[in-house]
């Protein structure tokens, strides 16, 4: 193979894929990692078996400049925006053969900023001499260009390395992303070095997602920066943008054009001033000074966000003896708070408190929201706590005690939202039959535990699906769908009811079909087992005006399920509420005919 590693060399024969790493909070991309390969169905295709060969044939060196060089090519002929990331051995830079200033030379060559290269450090390799390292990466740093640690944990020293090289973005290994869902201890490994990275101004890259489970996890602990095949596989010709194609297609939030109950943190931000990195801290004393009210100020650089400084920490460092003398002329960025919470302007507060509670914040501090990754204003932690609590008890005091669910009044105000934003919907309206005889035979406790299943069974079958689960009392549900598979979910329900349902009930009744029991007469009657009766609509926005309207359609449309004797989806072709029905006052026929004789 060393000959066919000759050939690549001599006739450039790499080719380079590009795989997106995603901004997931801000909804765009953040950059591209290069992948390269060999000639295609070659041994050396794939980048394990020709580097080994590469390394045996001490021609690392070469091979990572041709790679390096296609890649920056590659780049710049596709008009990709953002970062590029590319992977460089530790041992490549050190080695006194490799030609310096090759990488800036290319960049220059290619009409690429070197502030949009970002170079990967991997983590795997054990590097001697630590000291030659990092002047090596400051060299690089000087020249313009970005550093990050590749594959986080899988290797040597870290830790140690993260100190020492003062990454701006550091990748976490694979091993810590699969399946962390399901881990605890990835999961508060995962908190530690979110801790870590924002003490240290890091931006944390999560790489080899493949799993929604593991996306949705890592958004809600606040790693906003994603790279796997879930997201998109590497390729020649790599999306350029993150569309909203693929925010349905892994059901994330799309928060810009959400339907949720939940308030967007966006509403409680309060426009403080701010000041930048490099602003002293005497003058930041002075702005304290003149507005007793300020708390805090954010700390920007170049509009984003690094920090938060408070009045309290300063006031105590000034007060303190050379406390001036100290820090006069210091960059606040010696005293501010590195690790603040921040945010997009459209999270909800449900996920801002998630994020609340897995950290640990003074409730007398701020958080930081951003509009596209800039600075947008603060809010007080105490507010969004107030505002949350608040939320949770309007919920409450109108959700249906015996399943939790929201009840009427949140039914309506989601029906009511949808059709203010002309968001085409459906409605379902589910209604179990024969319950009342099932309740005055198997008991009410029963009776009780089939309206939880029906509940638990409603909102896991709408789980993948984008809508509203009600409870509106008894034994009657509403869904809102936002989405075109209401249908199938219904059916869905209807099925999953229907089997867990027979845990109810004896062998006999099983095996019968159903059961004797008294009907409100008093006469004996045959009762099948427990069924769904659901009725499906899809409203005419132009001619529903109300709630109310998009209600009765529904239940116009559950009666008609109602008429057969088994579970039935009866999707309603009728979308407009019914037209009044207008009784015209009239005079008997003898009496018109005496009127007119007496004309």
């Amino acid at each position: 193979m060393s000959g066919q590693l000759q050939d690549i060399l001599q006739n450039n024969t790499i080719k380079t894929l590009f795989q997106p790493i995603f901004d997931i909070a801000n909804q765009q991309i953040l950059g591209y990692e290069a992948l390269s390969r060999g000639p295609q169905g070659s041994e050396l295709e794939m980048p394990a078996a020709l580097f080994r060969v590469a390394a045996e044939c001490n021609k690392i060196s070469e091979l990572e400049l041709l790679c390096r060089s296609k890649a920056i090519e590659n780049f710049v002929k596709l008009n990709l925006q953002g970062k590029l990331f590319l992977n460089v051995s530790p041992k490549t830079l050190l080695d006194p053969c490799h030609p310096k200033g090759e990488t800036l030379h290319l960049v220059e060559h290619f009409g690429l900023a070197a502030k949009r290269v970002v170079i990967e450090v991997t983590e795997q390799e054990k590097v001697d001499d630590g000291f030659l390292l990092i002047k090596t990466i400051a060299h690089y740093r000087q020249l313009g260009f970005s550093i990050a640690i590749d594959d986080l944990g899988a290797g040597y020293s870290g830790l140690k390395q993260w100190s020492e090289l003062c990454p701006d973005y550091v990748k976490i290994d694979r091993y810590f992303i699969d399946h962390c869902d399901q881990s605890v201890v990835k999961k508060e490994f995962l908190k530690s070095i979110i801790i870590l990275a924002k003490a240290t101004s890091t931006q944390v890259i999560a790489e080899g997602i493949e799993r929604l489970e593991e996306l949705k996890l890592l958004e809600s602990l606040g790693i906003g920066h994603a790279q796997g095949f879930l997201l998109e596989r590497p390729s020649m010709q790599p999306s350029y943008q993150f569309n909203s194609k693929q925010l349905k297609q892994l059901n994330l939030s799309d928060n810009s054009d959400s339907l949720e109950q939940s308030m967007a943190i966006g509403w409680l931000a309060v426009e403080y001033t701010a000041i930048s990195d490099d602003t002293r801290c005497k003058d930041a004393h002075k702005m304290f000074e003149q507005d007793k009210t300020l708390t805090s100020i954010a700390v920007l650089q170049q509009q984003q966000p690094v920090g938060l400084l408070h009045r309290d920490q300063l006031t105590e460092v000034f007060a303190a003896p050379y406390g001036h003398a100290l820090y006069d002329k210091q960059a606040v960025t010696a005293l501010m708070d590195k690790q603040p919470l921040i945010v997009d302007e459209n999270q909800l507060l449900d996920t801002v408190s998630q994020q609340i509670t897995e950290f640990e914040f003074d409730i007398r501090r701020h958080i930081v929201i951003t509009r596209h990754g800039e600075y947008l204003g603060l809010a007080p932690l105490r507010n969004i706590l107030k505002h949350i609590t608040e939320e949770k008890i309007r919920h409450a005091q109108h959700a249906n005690p015996l399943t939790m669910l929201p009840g009427n009044v949140a039914i309506n105000e989601a029906i009511e939202l949808r059709l203010r934003n002309r968001h085409r919907f459906s409605l379902a309206y589910i209604d179990l039959n024969h319950f009342k005889q099932f309740n005055d035979l198997y008991g009410y406790a029963s009776g009780d535990s089939v309206i939880k299943l029906l509940a638990e069974v409603i909102v896991a079958s709408c789980n993948d699906s984008k809508g509203f689960v009600g409870h509106i009392g008894g034994d009657d549900f509403m869904v809102v769908f936002d989405k075109d598979d209401a249908e199938t979910v219904c059916n869905i329900i209807i099925s999953e009811f229907e089997s867990q349902s027979r845990a109810f009930f004896t062998p006999e009744h099983i095996a019968s079909g159903g059961y004797w029991a008294s009907n409100r007469e008093g006469k004996k009657q045959f009762v099948p087992l427990l069924t769904l009766s659901i009725g499906l609509v899809r409203p005419d926005l132009e001619k529903c005006i109300n709630s109310h309207q998009v209600a009765a359609l529904a239940t116009d449309a559950k009666k008609e399920a109602k008429r057969y004797q088994q579970s039935h989806l009866f999707v309603c072709k009728r979308t407009s509420p019914a037209p009044a029905v207008v009784r015209l006052s009239y005079e008997p026929r003898a009496q018109l005919t005496d009127t007119k004789k007496g004309a």
